[in-house]
């Protein structure tokens, strides 16, 4: 019989060298607490082509963790990884997936606030109340949630947030759903489809801390055009979504 995991917990880590060590411990530690060995919980980490240490970093704590699952891959970007990630969970049989990232920006006890609302939705998605990122990235977070209303007439609060719960049986429909190539952003287009098939649960206040590690992948000028990328994407994935919502409701 193949071994299924109650929860697999996923994240992206690109650069993350001076703090992915104390994540995953924390991230583990959480699983070990929370659940039996019988679950089989688990946490996988996709290196995305890190420049430093990351790799290595991972390679050598999964010797040692068993509930650590470490996977490298060239540099694809931030979306690619997430998606990549959330496939291994799905390869894996993972019952429940929880994506997150690896930056050290979110408290692991808020996890159990997603948790404990699994019975009542497919997909539940926190959001950052107080958000500890660049101004520029909150200017763009506030026109990514009027452009999604406006696409798609579907209010999301923090479409893009990397803290999300969702079952693996509905995830991979979304998977399966998502536009080729991969977009830029896919954790938003997850999100709308989550949204337009009637998931309810979309505004689970969760804490964000500042970074003081870790690099930013995306900075400045090129912030603003792979914004504009993801407009693009979107316009076009507007056109899909009804025939697309038949099919994951279907």
């Amino acid at each position: 019989m193949e071994m299924s995991h109650k929860v697999a917990i996923v994240m992206p880590a690109y650069n993350e060298g001076e703090v992915i060590a104390d994540v995953v411990e924390k991230w583990t530690g959480l699983l070990k607490r929370a659940f039996n060995d019988t679950d089989n919980p688990i946490l996988i980490v996709v290196n995305d082509g890190s420049k430093d240490n990351t790799g290595e970093t991972l390679i050598q704590l999964a010797k040692t963790n068993p509930l650590l699952i470490a996977v490298n891959q060239p540099n694809g970007g931030h979306g690619n990884a997430v998606v990549n990630a959330y496939k291994k969970a799905l390869e894996l049989n993972a019952e429940y997936v929880f994506q997150t990232d690896s930056d050290d920006q979110f408290e692991t006890e808020d996890f159990f606030k997603l948790w404990e609302k699994r019975n009542d939705s497919n997909f539940i998605l926190g959001y950052r109340k107080t958000r500890f990122d660049a101004p520029i990235r909150l200017i763009i977070t506030r026109i990514l949630k009027v452009s999604i209303f406006l696409f798609f007439g579907t209010a999301i609060e923090d479409s893009n947030i990397p803290f999300r719960l969702i079952k693996g049986s509905f995830l991979k429909k979304l998977i399966d759903n998502l536009p080729e190539p991969t977009p830029f952003a896919p954790n938003i287009f997850i999100a709308v489809m989550a949204k337009r098939a009637g998931q309810k649960l979309f505004s689970i206040p969760i804490t964000h801390k500042d970074r003081h590690t870790g690099e930013v992948s995306i900075k400045k000028m090129k912030l603003l055009q792979v914004c504009w990328q993801s407009f693009k994407e979107l316009m076009a994935f507007r056109r899909a979504l009804p025939g697309i919502v038949k099919r994951i409701n279907g």
